[in-house]
């Protein structure tokens, strides 16, 4: 009866990692993935900015917008001619339209389009990087149930060796040092497997969080159906030019930069004359023949002298140009390697590390095979070991396919786009 406790430990320990959590339906992940647009922090955030965008546009664009206002007075004042005092009391209507301002109002709204422009790319990627983020959570968990399970078995099989072990050193079969490193052996993988549950209960509650669900940890996952990692892989300077001409983040950059030449523009016309129409209707408390109730008029306006405002404006934006810039090429620079990366881990993925865990899962198969055959023919006693080694061996498996995956969604997120969409323009062309 001994020789059964290393699958009846391991049952245990399976039923404790599904039921730990709660008996909800098994999350899948395109459930998961879903809450990719649902509200979160960072996506709020990256939202908040792009409205702030539009606001700062509506500002721009209403900057040469028709201006009225209503001035009223109340108020006395000493006449000569009458010698006492007298009320002069006004009430004035004015109505202000820019009709031309040296082309400021036109670039700081040129500026504002591309930096909303910009902000919007911004929220697209936001939206990209919350999937990867959503993705590699649900394959954390996954991977460390699986790692949690197959430690369960080899803990299983460690404490029947030892408990074996502990009746014949009481039948005086067993020296004592023997049984000391049978039993410090078990303790290390419960100790493995104990930490394996703690990291179970980490990894769940980092893709709760995730899903902006803090606390409500999910019970149990569901093993996805993962297609499409056989697909053709471009030559890398393919991917390279439509990742510059694609990727979100770069062409956000991008617009950032062209924002901050039209508000350079934008400085540089405040030196210049502006136009604008007048006119007014106003009432007065006491009669002048200077006085006109209504009047209209054009009127030009050309600073002469500023002092140092508009150069320091114009300095400062400068050195904001200049900061951007530096950040677009370290951006440029960061994605290439980042592309370089994701390109070489997909092709050792699938051409060294696949094959390597599938050719030892299938060997692990067949030994579990013959360790069954044994064990039912009572020539051997090494099922659990063999049932340990295969769990572990199909973990690794699986863990391959899951990084393959991921890597083919952060390839797609940074070309701002799926990798199909390079081999149709080629065909095309």
């Amino acid at each position: 009866m001994k020789h059964r406790w290393p699958s009846l430990l391991l049952a245990g320990g399976l039923l404790a990692v599904a039921h730990a959590w709660g008996a909800d339906a098994p999350l899948t992940l395109e459930e998961a993935l879903a809450r990719a647009e649902q509200p979160h922090p960072e996506l709020m955030a990256a939202q908040a900015r792009q409205d702030l965008a539009d606001a700062e546009l509506a500002l721009a664009e209403s900057a040469n917008d028709l201006r009225i206002t209503l001035e009223a007075i109340l108020r006395s004042g000493h006449n000569p001619l009458l010698d006492k005092y007298a009320t002069d009391h006004v009430a004035r209507l004015n109505a202000r339209k820019t009709l031309w301002d040296g082309g400021r109002q036109t670039a700081d709204a040129d500026a504002g389009r591309l930096e909303r422009e910009a902000r919007a790319l911004q929220l697209l990627d936001t939206r990209a990087q919350r999937r990867l983020t959503l993705m590699n959570r649900f394959f954390d968990v996954l991977l460390t149930d699986q790692r949690y399970a197959a430690e369960t078995e080899f803990m299983a099989v460690a404490y029947v060796n030892w408990d074996n072990t502990r009746d014949r050193h009481q039948l005086g079969q067993a020296s004592t040092p023997e049984l000391a490193e049978l039993e410090a052996r078990y303790q290390e993988w419960r100790l493995r497997r104990n930490d394996s549950e703690r990291k179970a209960r980490e990894r769940r509650a980092l893709l709760a969080a995730a899903m902006n669900q803090p606390g409500q940890l999910p019970a149990e996952l569901a093993e996805p159906s993962l297609g499409g990692s056989e697909r053709p892989l471009p030559e890398f300077e393919r991917l390279h030019g439509a990742m510059l001409d694609g990727n979100p983040r770069l062409l956000a950059q991008r617009q950032l930069l062209a924002a901050s030449r039209q508000r350079l523009n934008a400085v540089r016309a405040n030196d210049r004359p502006s136009l604008e129409a007048e006119a007014e209707a106003a009432a007065y408390s006491r009669d002048a023949s200077t006085r006109d109730d209504l009047r209209a008029g054009l009127n030009m306006i050309w600073p002469l002298y500023q002092g140092r405002r508009t150069d320091a404006r114009l300095a400062r934006e400068m050195a904001n140009f200049h900061l951007l810039q530096a950040q677009h090429d370290a951006l440029q620079l960061e994605l290439r390697q980042a592309l370089y990366e994701t390109w070489q881990e997909i092709q050792y993925l699938r051409e060294v590390e696949r094959p390597a865990a599938t050719i030892n899962s299938t060997y692990r198969d067949w030994a579990l095979e013959r360790a069954r055959a044994e064990y039912e023919l009572e020539l051997r006693t090494n099922l659990g070991t063999s049932m340990a080694e295969t769990q572990a061996a199909k973990a690794r498996r699986k863990g391959v396919e899951y990084r393959l995956a991921l890597a083919w969604e952060r390839l797609n997120a940074l070309l701002g786009g799926p990798v199909e969409a390079i081999r149709t323009e080629e065909k095309k062309s």
